[in-house]
């Protein structure tokens, strides 16, 4: 294999300590291309900027727009990046950690085992996101083409094919947690894909937590019946899928308000005695309770109501067995779900921000990896690995 050298050729690269401009050998074989070894050795064949500089770009963004991100690492570490520019190494840096979380090469860093008391609790949720959509892209296209020509200068966006806007204004991610007891080991991951990818990610990161080892393993989530149907697939040895309690409510809550009005003093004291009757008595007798209600009713539109509600509860009676579950030591709260649910979306909810879903979704990905704690040992891995 023969290598022609083509001489020396200049690089600059921007590092934590400055940017360094230096010449290196450049060689050229027609099987492989172009080849520049010094790069390849320290690290830089990708990228223009060290492994340091993207890192400080993804946690400074994962708290502020991509503007005020360039003007505090300007401001702060002295370096001089463009908003566009810090955009592009986000959602490049981003989108490498997604892939990597759904091909399961990262994951969480703690078994069962570890976890206190050996229980380990899952919750899952689906998040809506603010997506840029086809109409908005176009008018976003017109606007940029009249400043150009009005400034009299070329678009320096590449020459490609127009990615295409979303079909809604709105996306459902989903986020797929583990923690334990008092929230020392915790993992979550986040996706824009369909029940059935969050499914998987359901088994993947259970099969990396051993979960089949824990004493204690359940599920603490909404109603929702593709969750269910998800953990029974994928993590059929959970011990119990419960109904987060404060889902239960709303669905008391919305009963009462037809029944007696809108915040009355009786729809509050009826929504009361239905919980607590759930919480200690259970939904079987519940359930019972709604029976005895219906026979005093004659309105239509009440009886329609609690109708409806003895259905959902009979659909998931095995789900809203409290008073077995509060006596086992069980959560029946999904709070740190649905706190996942609003730190990794966070970011893509600010005011006025749209998203195309490959680049909510690497943004999704280093919110994850921040939250679960494994913001550190992620980019040492790399430092390693580079």
């Amino acid at each position: 294999m023969i290598w022609k050298n083509k001489g020396k050729q200049k690089t600059s690269h921007l590092t934590v300590n400055g940017r360094l401009e230096f010449s290196r050998a450049v060689f050229w074989n027609e099987n492989h291309g172009t080849v520049v070894p010094m790069d390849i050795l320290l690290g830089i064949e990708s990228s223009n900027h060290s492994l340091g500089v993207r890192e400080i770009c993804c946690r400074e963004s994962l708290n502020n727009a991509f503007v005020p991100a360039s003007e505090n690492i300007k401001r702060l570490a002295q370096l001089d990046i463009s908003s566009s520019v810090v955009r592009q190494i986000v959602e490049h840096e981003g989108s490498k950690l997604s892939r990597a979380q759904h091909k399961s090469q990262t994951g969480p860093d703690f078994k069962a085992e570890d976890c206190t008391d050996k229980t380990l609790i899952t919750g899952t949720d689906g998040v809506m996101v603010p997506m840029v959509t086809q109409e908005q892209k176009l008018k976003r296209r017109k606007t940029q083409a009249a400043k150009c020509k009005k400034e009299k200068r070329k678009s320096t966006a590449k020459a490609s094919r127009p990615r295409k806007g979303s079909d809604g204004p709105y996306k459902e991610f989903k986020v797929v947690a583990f923690y334990d007891k008092d929230k020392t080991h915790q993992y979550v991951v986040g996706t824009s894909g369909n029940h059935k990818i969050a499914g998987r990610i359901m088994r993947r990161v259970g099969q990396k937590l051993d979960i089949s080892q824990a004493q204690t393993k359940y599920s603490v989530s909404d109603g929702a019946g593709w969750i269910l149907k998800q953990y029974n697939i994928q993590l059929p040895m959970l011990d119990e899928n419960i109904l987060d309690i404060y889902h239960f409510r709303e669905h008391v809550t919305g009963a009462s308000y037809v029944l007696f009005g809108e915040s009355s003093k009786e729809a509050l004291a009826w929504k009361e005695e239905m919980m607590e009757v759930a919480k200690n008595q259970g939904s079987l007798v519940m359930l019972d309770r709604l029976a005895e209600c219906l026979k005093d009713l004659t309105d239509d539109d009440k009886r329609q109501e609690l109708d409806n509600l003895r259905e959902y509860i009979g659909k998931r009676i095995a789900m809203t067995d409290y008073p077995c579950f509060l006596a086992l030591g069980y959560d029946i709260g999904s709070g740190p779900t649905e706190s996942f649910c609003g730190c990794l979306t966070k970011r893509l909810k600010g005011s006025g921000m749209r998203w195309d879903k490959d680049n909510a979704e690497s943004v999704m990905a280093l919110a994850s990896i921040y939250y679960s704690n494994q913001w550190d040992k992620y980019w040492k891995s790399r430092h390693k690995a580079a």
